[in-house]
């Protein structure tokens, strides 16, 4: 009799359609099928391809709204920026509790997208009144007079801005961490070939995210600075309409887990167990402590993670004596299984890596606000018809990461995995650290180019007329761009490979939300730095001045280099002492 473990809509029975768990008629598990897992994970990438379209449709130009249209300063729009970058990459923590403990990734991709097409109809979400307030004339200020005084937006028109931006934080912070790791789920583990095309699963997803970012960065921005803005916030919203079809037209092919409760209830029941049990002496022998079949698992515990000696007090939690059964049945917060204790060390081991990820976040924070005005002043012109807008540079960086991502994966992976053995060529910290060195050149090629522009402005006599057009090419700033997609390519999908990975299996949605987190965390953390420059400088010197050519971005990036300097030394101490999850394996479980 099959086991058939489920989280979303009845399935047919089909063998390739089973999801994890499912047993064949000898109670071994049944062959999964390698097509159906691609299958299913287009879908899931096809929608991703919509919502980063949708997303990048306002991120990526937010900046250039913010000073021209409601005239604000350029340091309070790169906060704000910032700010709204960060609550928009945090609020998946809250998505990722929902998916794990209540209603499965499924349901809650689904409810989220469907979410945000129903307040579409009732003019209520994020993108809709986003369009509303950039369209219709009493929601911004005035135009800048003549004499170059533009008017400051009312609070109101602020209140309704700032309103609608942080609906679509709502929206997103559902999908987030629910896509990425409902997509990966459609691999199974057991599988040694499907474990092997996991792999390039993280690689394609990056992939077609990027598709989606280069469309936002090249069409949706022409038209907002040519065209409408409300125009060009409006196609977003469209954008998701496609996102939630593309999505439940897959519905026949996904394979499910049932949701098996949050890793921040599971970590509280480790931790108060492990106090109350504080006094009591852990035995030489693990094999000793309890390890009973963990009924929160969707596995059953099939999948035990082998114990280590690290944190080894929280062990206490699994020490078995007279106050553990209640009626022949664990006491829950009392004690829990050896598993369960080795779920929780893996979140407390990963945290460390976390941290160093925050620097990474600060940096990541520049494309899409400092670099866009760095090339708003300088030359944009391709011919004598055609003006390139300034964010539109990020699609270099997007066109890079697309162009490397393959040769990763087709090339780089199958090489450097005869080389070393390792089944991902290099191993996932080391991909995440070559990214980290990526991002200090990044910084550092900034800092320089910034030093040469200032220059060109100060031998033409440029420096106080801030809206005149520098004599030095816009894409004299490709090199930063650059180097920032290669960056992203190792150090960001090595970030959602890693902590997708290195969690149990409960914890998958909250694992790719703390990776999204640490880039909310950094990018207000950035908005931190900028507040604390702008108090020490003062106005007059001020490294943010609103006239950009008095002000000293290089200084900034040149700050930024050192910072992640320092982060990559700490960064290559804790992962040198890392040590990567470990399962026992139960050859009886595996489809080779």
């Amino acid at each position: 009799m099959r086991e058939v473990v489920m989280e979303g809509p009845n399935e047919t029975g089909d063998v390739d359609r089973v999801s994890d768990g499912s047993l064949d008629s000898n109670g071994r598990p049944a062959s999964l099928s390698l097509t159906g897992s691609w299958r299913a994970s287009a879908f899931i990438i096809g929608d991703e391809f919509s919502e980063r379209l949708s997303f990048y449709g306002i991120a990526s130009n937010l900046i250039t709204y913010m000073t021209t249209g409601l005239h604000e300063s350029l340091a309070s729009a790169a906060k704000n920026t910032n700010n709204w970058s960060g609550v928009t990459l945090v609020a998946p923590l809250f998505g990722a509790y929902f998916a794990d403990a209540l209603f499965g990734k499924y349901w809650t991709i689904a409810a989220v997208s469907a979410i945000y097409i129903a307040v579409y109809v009732v003019i209520s979400q994020g993108l809709l009144l986003l369009t509303i307030s950039v369209s219709i004339s009493s929601l911004r200020p005035p135009p800048c007079m003549e004499n170059g005084n533009c008017p400051t937006a009312t609070q109101g028109q602020m209140a309704f801005f700032f309103v609608s931006l942080y609906l679509i934080s709502i929206g997103t912070g559902g999908l987030k961490p629910c896509l990425e790791a409902f997509g990966a789920d459609q691999f199974d583990e057991r599988n040694k070939v499907e474990r092997q095309r996991k792999v390039s699963f993280f690689n394609w997803w990056y992939f077609g995210l990027c598709m989606g970012a280069l469309i936002a960065f090249t069409i949706l921005v022409y038209i907002q600075d040519n065209v409408s803005w409300g125009l060009g916030f409006g196609i977003p919203a469209i954008a998701m309409a496609v996102a939630l079809v593309i999505f439940m037209a897959g519905t026949k092919f996904y394979r499910h887990k049932v949701p098996a409760g949050s890793p921040l209830t599971l970590i509280a029941k480790v931790v108060i167990s492990a106090i109350r049990k504080r006094h009591m002496e852990l035995p030489d022998n693990p094999a000793v402590l309890y390890d009973g079949l963990d009924k929160d698992s969707p596995l059953m515990v099939k999948r035990k993670l082998s114990h280590t000696n690290c944190l080894r007090f929280l062990d206490k939690a699994a020490i078995l004596d007279h106050s553990s059964f209640d009626a022949n049945h664990p006491r829950s917060w009392y004690l829990c299984t050896l598993t369960q204790v080795e779920e929780v060390k893996l979140l407390f081991c990963i945290f460390p890596i976390w941290l160093t990820m925050l620097t990474y976040g600060i940096v990541f924070a520049q494309t899409s606000t400092l670099f866009t005005k760095q090339g708003s002043t300088m030359n944009r012109r391709i011919n004598a018809h055609f003006e390139i807008p300034a964010a539109s540079l990020q699609s270099f960086t997007t066109i890079s990461i697309l162009m490397l991502i393959p040769i990763y994966d087709r090339a780089f992976v199958p090489l450097f995995r005869r080389l070393t053995g390792h089944q991902r060529g290099i191993t996932m910290l080391q991909r995440i650290g070559i990214g980290l060195l990526m991002s200090i050149l990044s910084m550092i090629v900034a800092a320089v180019v910034e030093k040469q522009r200032i220059d060109v402005a100060r031998e033409h006599d440029l420096l106080d007329s801030p809206k005149s057009v520098i004599p030095i090419s816009i894409f004299r700033l490709l090199p930063q761009y650059i180097l920032s997609g290669v960056s992203d390519v190792f150090a960001i999908v090595g970030q959602q490979e890693f902590f997708y990975d290195q969690v149990s299996d409960r914890a998958r949605s909250f694992g790719v939300a703390l990776y999204l987190c640490a880039m909310g965390v950094g990018s207000f953390l950035s908005s931190l730095l900028i507040t604390i420059i702008e108090s020490i400088t003062g106005k007059g010197s001020s490294w943010f001045n609103s006239n950009i050519n008095r002000g000293h971005l290089d200084y900034f990036y040149w700050l930024l280099a050192v910072i992640s300097t320092a982060n990559f030394i700490l960064y290559s101490v804790i992962s040198h002492s890392y040590e990567y999850k470990e399962l026992r394996s139960m050859d009886s479980l595996l489809i080779e």
